[in-house]
């Protein structure tokens, strides 16, 4: 495993804090979104955009490229604040984020966006789509690493463990699924509502190597995907424990915040908070 310095590890943080406030932007912008979950994953995004994941702008159909899946489409705008910094299209395009003929939609096309590599909203296929895409590279001799980043909530759909229990059949080595595990969904706590413990077990009993991180410690994240992607011998799952609308006080483990757009106010502290300039 790589051993990353603590520049990179600030440039990283950084880069997630621009996701959020960008993201953020978005979603006040537009009326519409769902800023807990986009605020909670920044710091996964940001490792895999800026850092891990082996792609090229300037050829979004690079065949070689590695695949991302955001399996929880909902969170589209941070994956297109991502896109955009990256330079897969104009960061001023995000400003049309949601229109009817926009190549950004409120959830992500694989058909409409560069940069996108499954067309994602309907919770629960990233699994056995991100298997598909593992298994293609297989066939064709392809050393691609697929990417599939899941919601907690999401996982409580069974669809979920049909692909987690196919991948223990065809056994993938070149697959890394991330749980964005904040414990808050549309509708109060993932532990009240459906509770998914003991989650770390499920997995193992498909026979996925789990591995446990803060999902806000970005030298562990790093370190995590280091160890996931040197792990040939079976699908790995990633359970990073996150904060539902982190960085932004008000919105932190609020189950409201999982799907409502900020008043001008509200956006006003969080732009404050996430600036550094709350206090």
């Amino acid at each position: 495993m790589q051993n990353h310095g603590d520049k990179v590890i600030a440039d990283l943080e950084a880069q997630a804090n621009y996701l959020r406030r960008q993201s953020l932007t978005m979603i006040y912008r537009r009326q519409a979104g769902h800023p807990g979950g986009c605020l909670s994953a920044a710091d996964i995004v940001s490792a895999l955009y800026f850092k891990v994941l082996r792609i090229d702008p300037k050829r979004p159909d690079w065949e070689d490229r590695d695949r991302f899946i955001l399996s929880k489409g909902h969170a589209s705008a941070l994956l297109y604040s991502a896109l955009a910094r990256r330079g897969y299209f104009a960061e001023s395009d995000l400003e049309h984020w949601g229109e009817l003929a926009c190549q950004l939609q409120g959830h992500p096309d694989r058909l409409k966006t560069p940069g996108v590599d499954m067309t994602s909203g309907i919770l629960g296929h990233g699994i056995a789509i991100g298997l598909g895409l593992s298994l293609a590279a297989r066939l064709q001799k392809r050393d691609y690493h697929t990417y599939i980043l899941l919601g907690d909530g999401e996982c409580q759909a069974g669809i979920i463990w049909e692909g987690a229990n196919a991948c223990a059949k065809f056994n993938p080595g070149n697959l890394t699924a991330i749980v964005d595990y904040n414990d808050v969904q549309l509708d109060g706590a993932v532990h009240d509502i459906m509770p998914m413990e003991p989650f770390a077990d499920k997995w193992r009993s498909f026979r996925w190597e789990v591995i446990s991180i803060d999902g806000h410690d970005m030298g562990r994240i790093l370190s995590a995907l280091d160890e996931a992607k040197s792990t040939t011998r079976s699908p790995v799952v990633i359970i990073a424990r996150t904060t539902k609308g982190k960085g932004v006080s008000f919105m932190e483990n609020k189950a409201q915040w999982h799907g409502i757009p900020p008043d001008k106010e509200q956006y006003a502290v969080a732009m404050a908070e996430l600036s550094g300039e709350g206090g």
